[in-house]
């Protein structure tokens, strides 16, 4: 037996040694990217060995949409994360779409007009990507209402509003054209395009699918709201639940429901699905400037604005002209003004605007009900974080 000992050992070890190479072998073998790829990457990225998972997890009361997309490409989001971020697609490499659209923000911006290329300012006030259950969902044609994007509706797609921004002067100031060779001049997304796309050379719709793809992963469902929908659905049908008392909520928040239900929805929606109009006027001048989505009609009209988050996305209204949400309801209590176009919900029978005429304890128990719409979910994770080193 003491023969045997050294033999056993021997044989023990060479066992282990084989089973370790085999291990290291797998792990090599089963690597996301190759060590050369990962090597491309970390040049100027920090992105995980293997992409983070973007899949959509929607509260159930939604399983009944049948066109809402659930399957997001982890791989096409990744590479739009990338891009959605990358100050290489503007003019004077200063902006990226994130410039205009900060994460910790709900993805807005927190001044009334952002800065753009070459110190430009935009014309309008960037709407918050966190601010939507889901973009597929919400915005596009494949919706019951096709909502449009921009304040004046003009795109239907997340690429084609992509597309514009880009190529809009006082934005990122870039054609896509520029932007696709912009791209493919850079090493570190070749690795991401044969992942996303089995291509290293991307063209222009593969550039605008992927930042599609980040943008559509977005979400705002794990909000008080939707937990008390829920909730309310097991016995219910989710879009009834507006003049009855949630059992999660507060007596304050079912107050301030009860308000938005009687003054806000008409034209804000249920906020488990989409807006009651797609444009509208809340009589926020006498005299327009800019008439948005109304431009054809000659009177001023802008998209209604979705609400979620909206406690982080100040200034407010199309040109950031109102700083609070206090302010915000002010306007609605004794500040809406006369003009053609406005909207007629907020006019009496002689068509005078309307005074809300809201009390103290109203604008309390309105913006308790607007907190219970908050997700701050996608504001702290890390996959829609910046990738790009500094």
């Amino acid at each position: 037996m003491k023969h045997t000992t050294p033999v056993f050992a021997f044989l023990c070890s060479s066992v282990l040694t084989l089973f370790l190479s085999c291990d290291d072998q797998l792990k090599i073998d089963h690597s996301y990217y190759t060590s050369e790829e990962y090597k491309i990457l970390s040049e100027k990225l920090n992105l995980p060995v293997v992409p983070e998972d973007y899949e959509l997890n929607f509260p159930s009361y939604l399983n009944n949409v049948s066109f809402i997309n659930r399957s997001i490409n982890s791989d096409k989001a990744t590479l739009g994360r990338v891009l959605f971020y990358d100050k290489n697609l503007s003019s004077d490499k200063s902006i990226s779409c994130a410039s205009c659209h900060k994460q910790e923000i709900a993805f807005s911006d927190d001044v009334a007009f952002s800065v753009g290329a070459h110190n430009r300012l935009t014309t309008r006030n960037s709407l918050a990507l966190g601010s939507v259950l889901n973009f597929q969902l919400y915005y596009g044609t494949g919706t019951f209402n096709s909502v449009p994007f921009f304040w004046d509706n003009s795109a239907m797609t997340v690429q084609e509003q992509s597309k514009n921004t880009m190529a809009n002067p006082n934005e990122m100031d870039m054609d896509i054209s520029k932007v696709k060779y912009v791209v493919n001049s850079l090493p570190y997304y070749k690795p991401l395009a044969t992942k996303a796309f089995q291509t290293s050379v991307l063209n222009g719709d593969q550039i605008l699918d992927a930042i599609a793809e980040f943008t559509n992963s977005i979400t705002n469902y794990s909000t008080k709201f939707d937990s008390a929908v829920e909730n309310f659905s097991v016995n219910n049908h989710p879009t009834s639940h507006f003049g009855k008392d949630f059992n999660l909520f507060t007596a304050q928040e079912n107050r301030g429901k009860a308000l938005y239900s009687s003054l806000c929805s008409n034209c804000h929606g249920s906020l488990a699905g989409q807006p009651g109009k797609l444009a509208s006027n809340n009589g926020l001048y006498t005299n327009y400037k800019d008439l948005g989505a109304g431009k054809n009609q000659g009177e001023a009209k802008f998209k209604v604005p979705t609400l979620r988050n909206l406690i982080y996305t100040a200034p407010y209204m199309h040109d950031g002209s109102i700083a609070t949400l206090d302010g915000v309801l002010e306007h609605y209590s004794q500040g809406i003004k006369y003009n053609p176009g406005l909207d007629e919900s907020l006019t009496d029978y002689k068509k005078n605007p309307v005074k809300m005429n809201l009390s103290k304890q109203n604008k309390e128990d309105l913006i308790a009900f607007l907190n219970t719409l908050i997700d701050d979910t996608v504001m702290k994770a890390e996959k829609f974080s910046d990738p790009l080193k500094k």
